[in-house]
């Protein structure tokens, strides 16, 4: 059997720049997502492409593997999780234990067995647990139309989720994320599909636009880092400087400005 792809098997699993434990953290991907197989390493670790074609080294032990039966998962699973981490828990109650932990994002199965409000997972190796109802929304796929008002407001309100999550290099999940990890997770929550580094690249959604017509949900582009404009003069970042998700303005008079963060290189968008 020829394996091609790989699933996270994990509420979290690390992309790394080399592959070992010790280099850099390129990016995550969250229990569920699919990434292709593109090279095996002898020290068990893979190379990878993730969904929105970013690469990176993923170690065995963090995925499901599988040939084209990868694909059957992805197609099946639609759902995802709407909490910031939530148990898996063995039976449908709060006092059983829990097999796994998800975080916001991650993909997953239902089964269509309920108790109660408990709704019952299936994982791609077939173990089953159960996960409360109102943790869980309907997956929205990259290419499905939506009315702009309400995906600006939608991708608004998911990036203001993570406020106070910790800072993390390469983070992209409420455990901690940059700031492109918020940026990028905000947009594909939302079936969009975004560059996930801090820059407008080609063959991606994004545009470039003029400041004067920026509006809630677009992004501004510095030197290294991004912000999400959601209005009144106000973005949602995660920065280093500040610990994490925040709040600041770009208007002078307010407390929250930020006088470094004043000559933006260009604003994106992809309306």
């Amino acid at each position: 059997m020829v394996l091609n792809y790989g699933i996270a098997k994990n509420g979290v699993v690390s992309i790394r720049s080399k592959s070992n434990l010790e280099s850099e953290l390129a990016d995550e991907i969250l229990f569920g997502m699919t990434v292709k197989l593109l090279e095996e390493k002898s020290n068990g670790w893979y190379y990878v492409e993730t969904s929105y074609n970013y690469n990176g080294y993923i170690n065995k032990n963090d995925l499901y593997l599988y040939d084209e039966e990868g694909l059957k998962w992805d197609k099946e699973a639609n759902y995802v999780i709407d909490w910031k981490v939530v148990d898996v828990l063995k039976e449908p109650k709060y006092q059983s234990y829990p097999i796994k932990q998800l975080t916001k994002g991650s993909i997953i199965k239902l089964s269509g067995e309920k108790v109660d409000n408990w709704v019952e997972v299936l994982f791609p190796d077939g173990e089953k647990g159960w996960i409360r109802k109102e943790w869980t929304v309907e997956r929205i796929r990259n290419g499905k139309k939506v009315n702009e008002e309400i995906l600006r407001k939608n991708v608004v309100n998911t990036a203001l989720s993570y406020l106070g999550t910790q800072y993390r290099w390469g983070g992209k999940s409420p455990l901690g994320i940059d700031c492109s990890g918020l940026c990028s997770i905000s947009y594909l929550i939302n079936g969009i599909v975004i560059y996930r580094d801090s820059e407008i690249k080609e063959g991606y959604s994004v545009k470039k636009i003029s400041r004067e017509n920026m509006r809630s949900g677009d992004l501004i582009y510095y030197p290294g880092h991004i912000t999400m404009y959601i209005g009144n003069d106000k973005y949602i970042h995660s920065t280093g400087s500040s610990g994490g998700v925040v709040i600041n303005s770009l208007n002078p008079e307010d407390m929250d400005y930020r006088e470094d963060l004043v000559d933006m290189k260009e604003v994106g968008s992809i309306f």
